[in-house]
């Protein structure tokens, strides 16, 4: 079952940025995740809250490729310059419908 990664990212300096892009995709995908969205292009259409500066979207082939991928020795550097440069929620979403 597909597990969806969904990010708003608003940084607050853009040092760890370009370290960040030049690494974060390849280890992304080691874990068989892929990027479905990286944008600032979005809109609000409904609620309120904070405004965000971009939006990111993953796929990931598991829960554990997601959580791997986190854990990843090559990543957690990261991981921790993007928090600490940024306002950062990610949110893991199982690819069902609880609903139906």
């Amino acid at each position: 079952m597909s597990f969806y990664s969904v990010l708003a990212v608003t940084p607050t300096n853009e040092d760890w940025i370009p370290d960040y892009l030049a690494t974060a995709g390849a280890v992304l995908a080691k874990h068989g995740g892929k990027y479905l969205a990286r944008t600032a292009s979005h809109e609000r259409l409904e609620g309120e809250g904070d405004e965000v500066a971009l939006r990111i979207i993953l796929e990931w082939p598991s829960k554990e490729a997601a959580i791997n991928f986190m854990d990843d020795a090559e990543y957690v550097p990261l991981l921790k310059a993007r928090t600490a440069g940024s306002i950062s929620h990610h949110i893991l979403i199982e690819g069902k419908d609880d609903l139906a």
